[in-house]
């Protein structure tokens, strides 16, 4: 029976596109699904974009829309980066799918009826403005130790100190600018402490072959107990207070999953929905104990996915991963981070517009990666010289050398019979199968491919001892040339098995240029004998390192104001054109109870209609001084749904970068002569 794999990667969270990290991570899960394949396994390889959370929520509010649109627009974008790198998956889906819904709730209703759930009061900060309690990450004050302002509510960049955001000075919302204030709230809490998790874990973690060395050297500092002998790890607090954009908890109205307790269900939910696409039992699959679960993951998630996830799995009764395979981050330049703004960012959409072949930087990155938890660095230099001689130099070089020859003299048909040198040449690369799949098989890809370009250069001592260009103009040397070049044809043929995990665009060319079926892995042990390939076309082009040096390109500096805000990246006249400014007429202007900043502004836009918008100008207006006054609106704003109502534009103002320091809002007040509905070009 062929092994039967469930393959799943991280879920990159639904609020940008795809970074290089997430491209070095689906290409090393893409490349190991695709040499299981060829081994003739049968694998489910999927994912799913990590929907919920408060900082989508936010982020949508910003962007006028829903959560569940945002999140859809970010979703729509993902093909892109997929299909330009080749990543395989079977299937794409969303946290907020139902079948998440229903999974996540199962899962936590059996962590219930085992007694693992518990409710605890908490004391939080609490956004009085945005009615909302607050994330670490959105909150900032002075840092407690060293005093550094605008630091965040967990961790100062400045001294470096850790500590809970109810220690920060002077701390304030990042959402509305507010003080927040503490107030307490019941919270849900998995019981990760609890003496069964804990003994199950100890096992699972130690269950050979699951686990990384490394991993397992971390997941002891964490199971180290203190000094009174208890456990250190810690309960969970899988719950979050409404407003919040996720998965409600059952029989807790207001309350919210945390995103990662359902964003792990999310694995499950993508196969199911796969399952329910294809119409094969999901749960009959899970429950058959030949299936192995596998995870590739990044280190900085390694602590959810080889504690809270197996033991949520485990106690919820279902079937827990057989391998959690953990990679580092990717650096730049010997170990630099990736940034943007220094010029050091790989934006994999920019190397894709640049021109860069995706196979290239597959290539790349599968020659960096073995079974070690260890960042890996791309450095420009680098990867030209080694994609120049390796694929190029080496590999291709073997086909384009034999090819032409075959085409012109033998009608593209391959020797019977390739001789003694031929032959032995050919079994040693065949003998090379089994070594190179294990090393597929447990992600030293670095190793494989060394091992290739090893047979690669075999190969081309072979062609240079044989030297077919000199053959074909000798007189009577035709059988010769013609043996030379076949097994050429043969070991390239071979080598493009070994590469294909890797290169499989470039494999699907070779296979057509050889008209053969697709190569699975089998294919080693046998010879193509006496048959007739087609025309050659070249099939990889050089890397120009002028080309991969504009992917580093710092963007250019913004313009700046002196005194003032720093003029925003340059935009087109097309994208001014977008924005709809009309001239506005304030009808009516009145205070919004409950809120401290906002008006409620009733505006003429000579539509024929009266329209409503909520500005936050209250510290510089009274509503009476407004009421007749021209303004500029934004006309085709999205409505934007808020606690106090719909908002059906913005007005426009004027403000200090900096206004705490220097307070002051200002409405734009078009001249005399400007009537509601005028257009702004």
């Amino acid at each position: 029976m062929p092994r039967q794999l469930f393959v799943t990667t991280a879920l990159p969270y639904a609020n940008a596109g795809f970074h290089i990290g997430h491209i070095m991570e689906y290409t090393q899960a893409d490349i190991w699904v695709r040499f299981q394949r060829m081994a003739g396994s049968e694998v489910h390889f999927v994912c799913a974009d990590d929907a919920h959370g408060a900082p989508i929520m936010i982020a949508a509010e910003k962007a006028g829309k829903t959560p569940q649109d945002f999140v859809a627009a970010i979703a729509a974008g993902r093909k892109q980066y997929l299909d330009g790198f080749h990543i395989s998956f079977d299937n794409w889906h969303s946290t907020d799918g139902p079948e998440n819904h229903e999974l996540s709730k199962a899962v936590y209703l059996a962590l219930r009826r085992n007694e693992l759930i518990e409710t605890k009061t908490i004391e939080q900060f609490f956004d009085p403005d945005k009615a909302m309690f607050l994330p670490d990450r959105f909150i900032k004050g002075e840092c407690p130790k060293c005093g550094a302002k605008d630091q965040y509510g967990d961790s100062c960049e400045v001294c470096g100190a850790v500590y809970a955001p109810t220690e920060l000075k002077n701390p304030y919302s990042v959402l509305s600018g507010a003080t927040p204030v503490l107030k307490t709230s019941e919270h849900f809490f998995f019981k990760l402490s609890d003496p069964r998790c804990v003994e199950f874990l100890e096992q699972w973690t130690q269950t050979p072959g699951r686990l990384q060395s490394e991993v397992l050297n971390k997941i002891r500092e964490w199971f180290a107990t203190d000094e009174d002998g208890a456990n250190k790890l810690s309960d969970w607090d899988i719950s979050r207070d409404a407003p919040y954009f996720g998965i409600e908890i059952p029989d807790a109205p207001g309350k919210y999953f945390y995103v990662w307790l359902d964003a792990p269900v999310g694995y499950l939910a993508s196969l199911k929905n796969y399952f329910g696409k294809t119409g094969k039992d999901f749960d009959a699959f899970m429950a058959d104990p030949s299936v192995e679960q596998v995870h590739f993951i990044g280190k900085d998630i390694t602590y959810f996915h080889t504690l809270f996830w197996p033991a949520m799995l485990h106690f919820s009764g279902r079937k827990t991963p057989d391998h959690v395979f953990v990679h580092g981050f990717m650096t730049v330049n010997g170990g630099e981070k990736m940034s943007k703004s220094r010029g050091t960012g790989l934006d994999p959409l920019k190397y894709l517009s640049l021109g860069l072949n995706a196979e290239w930087l597959r290539y790349y990155i599968a020659a960096k990666l073995n079974a070690k938890v260890e960042d890996i660095d791309f450095n420009p230099e680098d990867f030209a010289a080694r994609v120049n001689s390796d694929l190029v130099g080496k590999y291709i070089n073997i086909a384009s050398r034999a090819a032409g020859f075959l085409s012109k003299r033998f009608d593209g048909r391959l020797s019977g019979d390739l001789g003694v040198e031929g032959r032995t040449l050919l079994d040693t690369l065949r003998a090379h199968s089994a070594a190179i799949a294990e090393l597929y098989e447990t992600r030293e890809f670095g190793k494989a491919l060394r091992e290739i370009m090893a047979l690669a250069d075999k190969v081309n001592e072979f062609v240079d001892q044989h030297k077919p260009w000199e053959l074909a103009k000798q007189d009577g040397m035709d059988a010769a040339l013609h043996d030379v070049c076949s097994v050429c044809i043969e070991a390239f043929r071979l080598l493009t098995i070994y590469l294909k995990p890797v290169l499989p665009a470039l494999a699907a060319h070779v296979e057509a240029f050889l008209k053969i079926e697709p190569l699975q892995w089998t294919d080693s042990a046998r010879a193509l004998g006496a048959h007739q390939i087609g025309g050659y076309q070249h099939l990889m082009q050089r890397v120009d390192i002028a080309k991969v040096e504009q992917l580093f390109e710092a963007p250019p500096a913004p313009k700046v104001v002196p005194g003032g805000e720093d003029i925003a990246p340059e935009i087109k006249i097309d994208d001014f054109a977008k924005v709809d400014l009309r001239i506005a007429r304030i009808v009516k202007a009145e205070h919004v109870e409950g809120s401290d900043k906002l008006l409620r502004l009733t505006l003429d836009a000579g539509e024929g209609r009266m329209r409503n918008v909520f500005s936050g100008i209250k510290s510089a207006y009274r509503p009476e001084d407004l009421e007749g006054k021209l303004t500029v609106l934004v006309a085709n704003l999205a409505p934007r749904k808020m606690k106090f109502g719909v908002s059906e534009g913005m007005v426009l103002a004027a403000s200090h970068a900096d206004e705490k320091s220097t307070p002051g809002i200002f409405v734009l007040e078009p001249h005399d002569g400007a009537q509601p509905g005028m257009r702004v070009r």
